[in-house]
Protein backbone atom coordinates (compact mmCIF):
# COMPACT_ATOMS: atom_id res chain seq x y z
CA UNK A 1 0.00 0.00 0.00
CA UNK A 2 1.12 3.25 -0.82
CA UNK A 3 2.14 5.67 2.07
CA UNK A 4 1.03 9.18 -0.29
CA UNK A 5 -2.03 9.01 -2.47
CA UNK A 6 -1.54 10.24 -6.43
CA UNK A 7 -3.44 12.91 -5.31
CA UNK A 8 -1.35 13.96 -2.37
CA UNK A 9 1.13 16.84 -3.75
CA UNK A 10 2.28 18.42 -0.23
CA UNK A 11 1.05 21.41 1.36
CA UNK A 12 0.20 24.46 -0.66
CA UNK A 13 2.49 27.27 0.56
CA UNK A 14 -0.16 30.08 2.00
CA UNK A 15 1.23 32.52 -0.98
CA UNK A 16 1.03 30.38 -3.39
CA UNK A 17 -2.04 32.42 -5.48
CA UNK A 18 0.26 34.95 -5.56
CA UNK A 19 2.83 33.09 -7.92
CA UNK A 20 2.29 33.12 -11.40
CA UNK A 21 2.52 30.04 -13.34
CA UNK A 22 6.28 28.49 -13.66
CA UNK A 23 7.81 31.09 -10.84
CA UNK A 24 9.52 29.99 -8.05
CA UNK A 25 10.33 31.86 -4.44
CA UNK A 26 13.71 33.54 -3.69
CA UNK A 27 14.35 35.37 -0.24
CA UNK A 28 17.11 37.49 -1.76
CA UNK A 29 17.61 40.23 -4.80
CA UNK A 30 19.26 38.71 -7.50
CA UNK A 31 21.04 40.76 -9.56
CA UNK A 32 20.83 40.26 -13.35
CA UNK A 33 22.04 42.91 -16.20
CA UNK A 34 21.93 43.96 -20.04
CA UNK A 35 25.61 45.14 -19.36
CA UNK A 36 27.29 47.17 -17.14
CA UNK A 37 26.16 49.31 -14.10
CA UNK A 38 26.35 52.51 -15.13
CA UNK A 39 27.48 55.20 -12.10
CA UNK A 40 25.48 58.47 -12.74
CA UNK A 41 26.33 61.12 -10.22
CA UNK A 42 22.90 62.55 -8.84
CA UNK A 43 24.45 66.19 -9.94
CA UNK A 44 24.24 65.32 -12.98
CA UNK A 45 21.05 63.12 -12.84
CA UNK A 46 18.03 64.23 -14.73
CA UNK A 47 14.46 62.75 -15.87
CA UNK A 48 13.01 63.53 -19.09
CA UNK A 49 9.25 62.99 -20.59
CA UNK A 50 9.62 63.64 -23.97
CA UNK A 51 5.74 63.96 -26.17
CA UNK A 52 5.26 62.50 -29.61
CA UNK A 53 5.35 66.30 -30.27
CA UNK A 54 8.74 67.25 -29.35
CA UNK A 55 7.81 68.62 -25.77
CA UNK A 56 9.67 67.81 -23.09
CA UNK A 57 9.23 68.07 -19.43
CA UNK A 58 12.41 67.58 -17.24
CA UNK A 59 13.60 66.84 -13.70
CA UNK A 60 16.51 67.24 -11.88
CA UNK A 61 17.23 64.71 -8.87
CA UNK A 62 16.67 67.62 -6.47
CA UNK A 63 13.54 68.57 -8.52
CA UNK A 64 12.43 64.87 -8.56
CA UNK A 65 13.30 64.77 -4.46
CA UNK A 66 10.87 67.42 -3.90
CA UNK A 67 7.79 65.39 -5.70
CA UNK A 68 5.15 63.86 -3.51
CA UNK A 69 6.76 60.07 -2.41
CA UNK A 70 4.95 56.86 -1.85
CA UNK A 71 5.68 53.32 -0.72
CA UNK A 72 4.43 50.58 -2.77
CA UNK A 73 4.65 47.41 -1.82
CA UNK A 74 4.76 45.01 -4.85
CA UNK A 75 5.05 41.22 -5.96
CA UNK A 76 8.26 41.50 -8.50
CA UNK A 77 8.52 38.40 -11.13
CA UNK A 78 11.21 37.86 -12.96
CA UNK A 79 11.09 36.13 -16.17
CA UNK A 80 14.26 33.75 -15.04
CA UNK A 81 11.25 32.52 -13.06
CA UNK A 82 12.06 33.75 -9.45
CA UNK A 83 9.52 35.68 -7.82
CA UNK A 84 9.95 38.28 -4.69
CA UNK A 85 7.06 39.09 -2.60
CA UNK A 86 5.95 42.28 -0.76
CA UNK A 87 9.24 44.09 -1.54
CA UNK A 88 8.91 47.99 -0.70
CA UNK A 89 10.37 50.36 -2.53
CA UNK A 90 9.97 54.49 -2.27
CA UNK A 91 9.30 56.78 -4.93
CA UNK A 92 7.09 59.21 -7.51
CA UNK A 93 4.16 57.62 -8.93
CA UNK A 94 4.38 57.79 -12.84
CA UNK A 95 0.79 59.74 -12.66
CA UNK A 96 2.56 62.63 -10.70
CA UNK A 97 5.26 63.24 -13.39
CA UNK A 98 2.47 63.09 -16.15
CA UNK A 99 0.07 65.26 -14.35
CA UNK A 100 0.98 67.97 -16.60
CA UNK A 101 2.39 66.15 -19.69
CA UNK A 102 -0.51 66.36 -22.44
CA UNK A 103 -0.22 63.38 -24.99
CA UNK A 104 -2.33 61.45 -27.54
CA UNK A 105 0.15 58.77 -27.89
CA UNK A 106 -0.38 55.40 -26.92
CA UNK A 107 2.77 54.01 -26.22
CA UNK A 108 6.12 54.68 -24.37
CA UNK A 109 9.59 54.05 -24.72
CA UNK A 110 11.78 53.97 -21.88
CA UNK A 111 15.67 54.61 -22.01
CA UNK A 112 18.22 54.40 -19.08
CA UNK A 113 21.84 55.36 -19.02
CA UNK A 114 24.12 52.59 -20.61
CA UNK A 115 21.30 52.87 -23.34
CA UNK A 116 18.97 49.46 -22.03
CA UNK A 117 15.30 50.47 -23.74
CA UNK A 118 12.13 49.05 -23.03
CA UNK A 119 8.61 49.73 -24.37
CA UNK A 120 4.89 49.65 -22.49
CA UNK A 121 1.74 50.71 -23.28
CA UNK A 122 1.26 53.77 -21.89
CA UNK A 123 -1.74 52.68 -19.99
CA UNK A 124 0.67 50.47 -18.25
CA UNK A 125 2.47 52.93 -16.77
CA UNK A 126 -0.68 55.12 -15.21
CA UNK A 127 -3.58 55.16 -12.64
CA UNK A 128 -1.63 53.76 -10.21
CA UNK A 129 0.23 50.66 -11.76
CA UNK A 130 4.00 52.30 -11.92
CA UNK A 131 6.59 54.39 -10.20
CA UNK A 132 9.90 55.87 -10.59
CA UNK A 133 11.76 54.64 -7.36
CA UNK A 134 14.85 55.62 -5.60
CA UNK A 135 14.75 53.36 -2.35
CA UNK A 136 14.38 49.96 -1.89
CA UNK A 137 13.76 47.97 2.09
CA UNK A 138 14.11 51.33 3.37
CA UNK A 139 17.61 52.21 2.47
CA UNK A 140 18.89 53.94 -1.32
CA UNK A 141 18.77 51.98 -4.22
CA UNK A 142 22.22 50.25 -4.89
CA UNK A 143 22.94 50.63 -8.23
CA UNK A 144 23.60 47.08 -9.10
CA UNK A 145 19.53 47.16 -8.19
CA UNK A 146 18.83 50.24 -10.62
CA UNK A 147 19.70 53.13 -8.27
CA UNK A 148 20.01 56.06 -8.04
CA UNK A 149 16.23 55.53 -9.83
CA UNK A 150 14.52 52.81 -11.73
CA UNK A 151 10.99 52.32 -12.66
CA UNK A 152 8.81 49.72 -10.95
CA UNK A 153 6.06 48.02 -13.24
CA UNK A 154 5.23 45.02 -10.98
CA UNK A 155 1.97 43.83 -12.69
CA UNK A 156 4.56 42.79 -15.35
CA UNK A 157 7.69 40.57 -15.69
CA UNK A 158 10.83 42.57 -14.11
CA UNK A 159 12.69 43.21 -17.32
CA UNK A 160 10.30 46.12 -18.05
CA UNK A 161 11.00 48.20 -14.38
CA UNK A 162 14.21 49.13 -16.61
CA UNK A 163 16.96 49.99 -14.37
CA UNK A 164 18.84 53.18 -14.25
CA UNK A 165 16.07 55.21 -16.05
CA UNK A 166 16.90 58.37 -17.24
CA UNK A 167 13.48 59.13 -19.68
CA UNK A 168 10.70 58.42 -21.07
CA UNK A 169 9.61 59.52 -25.26
CA UNK A 170 5.87 58.69 -25.73
CA UNK A 171 5.32 57.66 -29.30
CA UNK A 172 2.33 56.98 -31.83
CA UNK A 173 3.49 53.54 -33.11
CA UNK A 174 5.05 50.36 -30.84
CA UNK A 175 8.79 50.61 -30.89
CA UNK A 176 10.36 48.00 -29.37
CA UNK A 177 13.34 47.44 -26.71
CA UNK A 178 16.17 46.00 -26.24
CA UNK A 179 14.84 42.52 -24.94
CA UNK A 180 11.66 42.94 -27.06
CA UNK A 181 14.30 43.11 -29.93
CA UNK A 182 16.34 39.94 -29.09
CA UNK A 183 13.05 37.83 -29.09
CA UNK A 184 11.56 38.41 -25.29
CA UNK A 185 7.50 39.42 -25.39
CA UNK A 186 6.57 42.61 -26.04
CA UNK A 187 4.45 43.14 -23.50
CA UNK A 188 5.54 40.37 -20.80
CA UNK A 189 2.49 39.37 -18.39
CA UNK A 190 3.61 37.28 -15.61
CA UNK A 191 0.35 35.70 -15.02
CA UNK A 192 0.04 34.29 -18.85
CA UNK A 193 3.88 33.45 -19.09
CA UNK A 194 4.48 35.55 -21.73
CA UNK A 195 8.18 35.08 -21.58
CA UNK A 196 9.45 35.21 -25.42
CA UNK A 197 7.66 36.23 -28.46
CA UNK A 198 5.25 34.16 -29.36
CA UNK A 199 4.07 33.14 -25.83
Amino acid sequence: MSIISRGFHGRRRPDSDRLPPGQYLVDDFPVLSAGPTPQVPLDRWEFAIDTEAEQTHRWSWEEFQALPMETPTADIHCVTKWSKLDTTWEGVSLDVLFEDVETAAEYALIHSYGGYTTNLPLEDLLDGKAWLVHRFDGEDLEPRHGGPARLIVPHLYFWKSAKWVRGIRLLNEDWPGFWETAGYHNYGDPWREQRYEGD
